[in-house]
């Protein structure tokens, strides 16, 4: 029984030691002071995790708002809501599925290449030697990348659900004839900024 108990204990303390490591090197990076060329670092990230990104992000918008926007018409038509079409697409998208879509996207095609480069420098000591010369990996490898982050996946997200939009414009208006002023006045008198957007 003891054993047990000194078991749990031990696993507690490790996952809290972790917890705790995993913490202090967010806040580390997300406060390290950047360095003379961290904006020329930041500028070349946001190419890599932002621009690289956006061809995967407005393939999948324009086809997940048509789709949502086919699904929807089926099940609105048969309540005589079809002009509630445009309302439906935008709010599924922007409350919803562009944030969560977007950055699962993100993460599949930007965090796995960032944690490969990263974990590559690790295995090959390069994140030893720029200690050794007096180079902060933290301000220069890990601080550009995750700021580059930070500002990229919102602009991702807003892109995504303009692209979806659109495609659900494409399918309702010009495909299955819905109103195209109804489609644009509903979902303007039913998403908020700060309530739908910004929450």
């Amino acid at each position: 029984m003891k054993r047990h108990i000194a078991a749990l204990g031990r696993a507690t303390l490790d996952t809290l030691s972790s917890i705790g490591r995993a913490g202090l090197f967010l806040v580390q990076s997300v406060f390290c002071l950047p360095s003379r060329e961290g904006f020329h670092l930041w500028l070349r990230q946001m190419h890599f995790v932002g621009v690289m990104s956006v061809a995967i992000v407005l393939v999948s918008g324009l086809f997940i708002g048509m789709v949502l926007a086919l699904q929807g018409f089926t099940i609105l038509v048969g309540f005589g809501a079809d002009e509630a079409l445009g309302q439906m697409v935008a709010l599924s998208l922007v409350r919803e599925l562009a944030p969560v879509v977007a950055a699962l996207l993100f993460a599949g095609r930007a965090g796995s290449a960032l944690t490969a480069e990263i974990g590559l420098m690790k295995a090959t000591e390069q994140l030893t030697s720029m200690e050794m010369i007096g180079v902060d990996p933290l301000r220069r490898i890990v601080a550009p990348r995750l700021w580059a982050g930070f500002v990229s996946l919102p602009v991702l997200t807003v892109i995504f659900g303009v692209v979806g939009i659109w495609g659900g414009y494409l399918v309702g208006v010009d495909w299955l004839g819905v109103y195209e002023g109804s489609y644009w006045s509903n979902m303007q008198d039913s998403v908020d900024f700060v309530d739908d957007v910004l929450n």
